[in-house]
């Protein structure tokens, strides 16, 4: 409607590991800004994706996948940035598998301030075969909060994120866009690149690698439409050094390939980049080491 007002606003999207968090902040910017893998936790950091329409511009945070358990200084950052970002938005996108309400969902769900209106999106609905089960799931949820909306949903069919915007949109203050309209993150390159490094590793070696991999991108710079970058993958051990590096360097190679399409794609630029892999032990307990590879 023509006369209706604009609306802008903040959004976290909060859940468990391995939801779809990071797919669905895809699908609703429209760029491949947060990284995905079927690697549990793969998000580490708080990452703005920007939705921006005729009606509305919507400035998503995506954040890390709760932890259960506090095993590590890593762990504990993440669980820190979940719960501080959910006290700093207009509105809250809870994110659950449509399979149905686990126990871990009760643990985000503790983190969420009652002034704060949340919208539940049931994820991967294409992927239930009983359809029943979303229907229990909702119910399920129901009975433990007052959500503003219940959308079932699928994001990586893109179902149902029309009407998904839709509700999130009613929450969001009146007032102008912030960004403009043809930008989908605040983040720099350099962070994306560095994001786009880690995922290839995750993808490629999320079964024989432990999660406690990082990237740091020690080199970027612009010469034209060439972009230089130089990438050092931080393991933890000298075995997982050798899986990452693979035989004859092939993996590592194959790694340093996926990456760099995948940013010429979302950069709209040529890519040169170089690979390298380090030893750093102990560096996920280290608070030291966490400052050093921006996760404080």
């Amino acid at each position: 409607m023509s006369g209706e007002a604009f609306r802008t606003g903040t959004v976290a999207i909060v859940g468990r590991p391995n939801v779809g968090k990071s797919t669905l902040l895809n699908r609703l910017v429209g760029a491949h800004v947060a990284i995905t893998s079927r690697k549990p936790q793969t998000t580490r950091h708080r990452l703005l994706g920007i939705h921006t329409d005729a009606r509305c511009q919507a400035l998503f945070v995506d954040t890390p996948g709760y932890q259960t358990q506090h095993r590590n200084a890593l762990n504990r950052t993440m669980n820190r940035t979940v719960g501080q970002v959910a006290k700093e938005v207009d509105a809250i996108l809870f994110v659950i598998d449509a399979h149905g309400w686990d126990e871990r969902d009760d643990a985000v769900l503790g983190l969420l301030p009652p002034q704060v209106p949340v919208v539940l999106a049931l994820n991967k609905v294409d992927k239930v075969g009983d359809k029943s089960l979303v229907a229990t799931a909702l119910a399920a949820a129901a009975k433990r909060r007052d959500f503003a909306a219940l959308v079932p949903v699928s994001a990586a069919k893109g179902t149902q994120l029309g009407a998904l915007m839709g509700e999130l949109r009613k929450l969001l203050p009146e007032g102008p866009p912030i960004h403009e309209p043809d930008e989908i993150t605040d983040r720099p390159e350099r962070f994306l690149a560095a994001e786009l490094v880690r995922e290839r590793i995750f993808r490629l070696l999320g079964d024989e690698l432990p999660y406690s991999i990082a990237v740091d991108v020690e080199k970027f710079e612009v010469e034209g439409n060439l972009r230089r970058i130089a990438a050092t993958i931080y393991v933890d051990k000298p075995g997982h050094k050798a899986i990452v590096i693979g035989e004859k360097g092939a993996t590592l190679k194959r790694i340093g390939t996926e990456a760099r399409h995948a940013m010429e794609a979302l950069f709209g630029s040529k890519v040169f980049l170089e690979t390298h892999v380090k030893v750093k032990s102990g560096w996920a307990d280290s608070e030291a080491a966490l400052r050093l590879l921006g996760y404080r």
